[in-house]
């Protein structure tokens, strides 16, 4: 059953377990209390990053990205029309629908009355998945689907959803099996660094558009620029540095995602995304089932390998400076207003790109994360941040601190059975 009233959690993105007839399970199933990545990496892929086992080698980024069996830079050969790029995530949708794969597909869609309210749907026709093509921007309850889904009779799903609602998801997806019939799942997972409400996004175009009713796309794209379109067919790219981020108040990124330690979805059976691509979106195939995932497409996909360039550690340090300067706020770069078309035309030349794009970013979440945490929440850091995030931010200087314990090593977690 799905109840409509949100949580009043301070660090809760409202992913929908607490709006279950169960609510109790965020003890254990939150991201935000008390993560066990190593323990649900093992479950879901059978081995947790950078551990090699008889069936399969540790890739050589798993440290950033977590476990993969490939990395492909992809588009589809037709892109689908209106879709954010060529239409990846809900063409795997369509064909698991299309094959008989899946029962249903548990997503998001806009909200009837503002296109940029994302609305969780349940789709059960492969041609209705169009309805969730394009970019959202807040906090949809998606758990809040699946339990009405299995008693519905669906019990072979696949669920498209952002980090923090697939770490739920994956939670409590044995006690789905065990009590609700649960047969069949698979999990399609796109990145996400940043989050805020609908509302918030509203301002944000109220801000880079005099006409902001009229903006029907917004990506903000690896090559250091945010690519704008209108109902009107007009098109826009502002390098990251001219957006009015300066007006936007301290707290436009809620603590949650300023604290997020999953950017690539790393218990997701595929992860579909852009940061790591150049031009296109990068595929992260994590596991059998991923992989399963990949074939489906056939002919319909266009891989290749992806890209790395540039280096990181200069921007990484850069935004460690300006996050510690905004002491909470966002992390903005003070320059004088002639270097800036400079530094835009620079960047996507000599800058991160690629997979060292991604990794910077990863490495960028990391420090944001130990930041906003022992300034706003010290007392969770010990709880929320699992010690890959300290191996990451260690390079940049940044470790538990000697007084308090800070991390905790995989040896030392146990997760409660759901």
């Amino acid at each position: 059953m799905q109840h409509d009233t949100a949580p009043l959690r301070k660090l809760c993105t409202d992913c929908g377990l607490s709006r279950t007839d169960d609510p109790k399970r965020c003890g254990q199933a939150c991201q935000f209390i008390q993560p066990d990545y190593p323990g649900l990496e093992t479950r879901v892929h059978g081995r947790q990053r950078q551990q090699v086992t008889a069936q399969h080698t540790a890739q050589p980024d798993e440290l950033f990205f977590g476990p993969y069996q490939q990395i492909l830079s992809a588009r589809m050969a037709s892109p689908a029309e209106g879709a954010q790029w060529t239409g990846i995530t809900t063409r795997l949708a369509e064909v698991l629908l299309e094959q008989g794969l899946v029962d249903a597909v548990i997503a998001v869609a806009a909200d009837p009355n503002d296109r940029w309210r994302p609305r969780p749907v349940l789709v059960t026709q492969a041609q209705d998945m169009k309805q969730c093509r394009g970019m959202r921007m807040g906090y949809a309850p998606l758990l809040s689907l699946v339990e009405p889904a299995l008693a519905q009779g669906h019990k072979r799903l696949a669920v498209i959803g952002i980090p923090c609602q697939i770490y739920a998801l994956r939670a409590i997806q044995a006690q789905l099996e065990r009590e609700q019939g649960l047969k069949e799942l698979f999990v399609i997972g796109t990145p996400c660094s940043d989050n805020t409400t609908t509302e918030n996004f509203h301002q944000f175009l109220g801000l880079i558009s005099d006409r902001p009713q009229d903006i029907s796309y917004v990506e903000f794209r690896a090559d250091y620029k945010v690519e704008v379109r209108t109902d009107q067919g007009d098109k826009r790219l502002i390098p990251f540095l001219n957006l009015p981020l300066s007006t936007l108040p301290p707290d436009f990124f809620p603590l949650t995602c300023r604290t997020c330690v999953d950017y690539t979805n790393v218990l997701s059976d595929i992860t579909v995304g852009y940061m790591g691509g150049h031009g296109q979106q990068w595929l992260l195939v994590r596991n059998a089932r991923g992989q399963t995932l990949l074939d489906l497409l056939g002919p319909q996909l266009i891989t290749s390998a992806p890209i790395s360039k540039g280096r990181r550690e200069g921007p990484v340090r850069g935004f460690k400076a300006n996050t510690e300067r905004a002491a909470g706020g966002l992390p903005l770069r003070r320059m004088p207003a002639w270097i800036k078309p400079l530094v835009n035309w620079l960047m996507p030349r000599v800058g991160p790109r690629g997979l060292e794009f991604a990794r910077a970013r990863v490495e960028m979440k990391a420090i944001e994360s130990i930041l906003h945490l022992r300034r706003e929440a010290p007392s969770r850091i010990k709880n929320m941040l699992p010690h890959h995030v300290w191996q990451l931010a260690a390079t940049y200087g940044l470790k538990p601190e000697a007084n308090t314990s800070q991390t905790r090593h995989a040896a030392d977690i146990s997760q409660e059975k759901l």
